[in-house]
């Protein structure tokens, strides 16, 4: 394993909640795309704004690629140099 699996499977552990519910590819490429886009400070919220979607009910690949949807609005570019 590696130390983000690691550390996932020890975090989910810890609030009781499956470590394989966590889409963890996902979360790290929707942060980075919101980081880019916005601000490092909005990528911690926009993720943990995704968890309370998906605490509620909402499909987390759905609220992610809604998410991504928005922060590619936000900055007006599709493509980054750093990809």
């Amino acid at each position: 394993m590696d130390e983000l699996a690691d550390w996932t499977s020890a975090a989910a552990a810890l609030l009781g909640v499956d470590a394989g519910e966590a889409d963890t590819e996902e979360i790290v490429k929707l942060a980075r795309d919101v980081q880019r886009a916005a601000a490092k400070p909005a990528a911690i919220v926009a993720v943990y704004l995704l968890g309370v979607a998906v605490g509620r009910g909402a499909d987390g690949g759905k609220a992610a690629a809604q998410l991504a949807d928005l922060a590619q609005q936000w900055s007006g570019t599709t493509c980054d140099w750093r990809d």
